[in-house]
Protein backbone atom coordinates (compact mmCIF):
# COMPACT_ATOMS: atom_id res chain seq x y z
CA UNK A 1 0.00 0.00 0.00
CA UNK A 2 1.30 3.63 -1.11
CA UNK A 3 0.61 6.27 0.92
CA UNK A 4 0.18 9.39 -1.48
CA UNK A 5 -0.78 12.65 -0.78
CA UNK A 6 -3.07 13.79 -3.63
CA UNK A 7 -1.27 17.07 -5.27
CA UNK A 8 -3.98 19.40 -4.28
CA UNK A 9 -3.33 18.18 -0.42
CA UNK A 10 0.05 18.53 -0.67
CA UNK A 11 -0.05 22.00 -1.71
CA UNK A 12 -2.46 23.42 0.58
CA UNK A 13 -0.23 21.86 3.17
CA UNK A 14 3.10 23.27 1.83
CA UNK A 15 1.18 26.62 1.83
CA UNK A 16 0.10 26.32 5.43
CA UNK A 17 4.07 25.38 6.49
CA UNK A 18 5.36 28.35 4.61
CA UNK A 19 3.15 30.70 6.34
CA UNK A 20 3.53 28.96 10.03
CA UNK A 21 7.56 29.46 9.00
CA UNK A 22 6.51 32.98 8.24
CA UNK A 23 5.03 33.94 11.22
CA UNK A 24 7.80 32.15 13.64
CA UNK A 25 10.51 34.15 13.08
CA UNK A 26 11.37 33.51 16.30
CA UNK A 27 13.02 29.82 15.15
CA UNK A 28 16.04 30.50 13.68
CA UNK A 29 17.33 28.17 10.26
CA UNK A 30 19.92 26.69 12.21
CA UNK A 31 17.71 25.32 14.95
CA UNK A 32 14.96 24.01 12.42
CA UNK A 33 18.56 21.93 10.64
CA UNK A 34 19.39 20.64 13.91
CA UNK A 35 16.34 19.07 14.72
CA UNK A 36 14.12 18.25 11.49
CA UNK A 37 17.17 18.06 9.13
CA UNK A 38 15.90 21.17 6.99
CA UNK A 39 15.01 24.42 6.90
CA UNK A 40 13.35 27.25 4.77
CA UNK A 41 16.33 27.60 2.67
CA UNK A 42 15.90 24.14 1.94
CA UNK A 43 12.07 24.48 1.10
CA UNK A 44 13.32 27.18 -1.28
CA UNK A 45 15.79 25.19 -2.68
CA UNK A 46 13.34 22.40 -3.11
CA UNK A 47 10.65 25.08 -5.24
CA UNK A 48 13.31 25.36 -7.26
CA UNK A 49 14.51 22.55 -8.31
CA UNK A 50 10.86 21.26 -8.56
CA UNK A 51 10.51 24.52 -11.29
CA UNK A 52 12.95 23.04 -13.65
CA UNK A 53 14.77 26.34 -13.72
CA UNK A 54 11.53 28.77 -14.37
CA UNK A 55 12.53 29.86 -10.33
CA UNK A 56 16.39 30.55 -9.37
CA UNK A 57 17.42 29.99 -5.87
CA UNK A 58 16.58 33.23 -4.68
CA UNK A 59 13.62 33.34 -5.84
CA UNK A 60 12.43 30.34 -4.64
CA UNK A 61 13.66 31.56 -1.28
CA UNK A 62 12.19 35.22 -1.40
CA UNK A 63 8.80 32.88 -1.73
CA UNK A 64 9.31 30.94 1.11
CA UNK A 65 10.41 33.93 3.28
CA UNK A 66 7.67 36.38 2.10
CA UNK A 67 10.69 38.62 1.52
CA UNK A 68 14.69 38.38 0.34
CA UNK A 69 16.44 35.84 2.55
CA UNK A 70 18.79 38.66 3.52
CA UNK A 71 16.01 41.07 4.52
CA UNK A 72 14.87 38.15 6.41
CA UNK A 73 18.31 37.43 8.03
CA UNK A 74 18.74 41.59 8.86
CA UNK A 75 15.72 41.37 10.96
CA UNK A 76 15.27 37.98 12.45
CA UNK A 77 18.75 35.93 12.16
CA UNK A 78 20.67 35.92 15.24
CA UNK A 79 24.12 34.68 15.90
CA UNK A 80 24.65 31.04 15.65
CA UNK A 81 26.01 29.29 19.30
CA UNK A 82 28.74 26.73 18.68
CA UNK A 83 26.38 24.30 20.24
CA UNK A 84 23.80 24.92 17.38
CA UNK A 85 25.84 24.83 14.81
CA UNK A 86 27.32 21.19 16.23
CA UNK A 87 23.64 19.84 16.07
CA UNK A 88 22.82 21.27 12.75
CA UNK A 89 26.14 18.99 11.64
CA UNK A 90 24.77 16.13 13.10
CA UNK A 91 21.29 16.33 11.33
CA UNK A 92 23.21 17.23 7.98
CA UNK A 93 24.97 14.13 8.45
CA UNK A 94 21.98 11.75 9.68
CA UNK A 95 20.29 13.03 6.49
CA UNK A 96 22.69 12.26 4.33
CA UNK A 97 23.35 8.50 6.33
CA UNK A 98 19.27 8.41 5.24
CA UNK A 99 19.78 9.21 1.92
CA UNK A 100 21.96 6.82 1.00
CA UNK A 101 20.29 3.92 2.95
CA UNK A 102 17.44 4.61 1.03
CA UNK A 103 19.30 4.24 -2.32
CA UNK A 104 20.46 1.11 -0.95
CA UNK A 105 17.03 0.01 -0.15
CA UNK A 106 16.17 1.35 -3.90
CA UNK A 107 19.15 -0.71 -5.39
CA UNK A 108 18.50 -4.02 -3.95
CA UNK A 109 14.87 -3.11 -4.67
CA UNK A 110 16.07 -3.05 -8.41
CA UNK A 111 18.50 -5.69 -8.55
CA UNK A 112 15.55 -8.36 -6.93
CA UNK A 113 12.76 -6.95 -9.86
CA UNK A 114 15.36 -7.63 -13.12
CA UNK A 115 17.32 -11.03 -12.78
CA UNK A 116 21.25 -10.81 -13.77
CA UNK A 117 20.69 -12.74 -16.78
CA UNK A 118 17.51 -13.36 -19.29
CA UNK A 119 15.76 -16.41 -19.24
CA UNK A 120 16.92 -19.34 -21.04
CA UNK A 121 14.07 -19.04 -23.20
CA UNK A 122 15.23 -15.30 -24.86
CA UNK A 123 18.83 -15.97 -25.05
CA UNK A 124 18.69 -19.78 -26.76
CA UNK A 125 17.44 -19.60 -30.00
CA UNK A 126 16.23 -23.44 -30.37
CA UNK A 127 13.68 -22.84 -27.52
Amino acid sequence: MTHQIDDRLAAAAFHRLVEHLRLRTDVQNVDLMGVAGFCRNCLGDWVSEASEGALSKDQAREAVYGMPQSDWKARHQGAATPEQLAKMEASVALNAKLRAEREARLDEALDESFPASDPPSMTDPTR
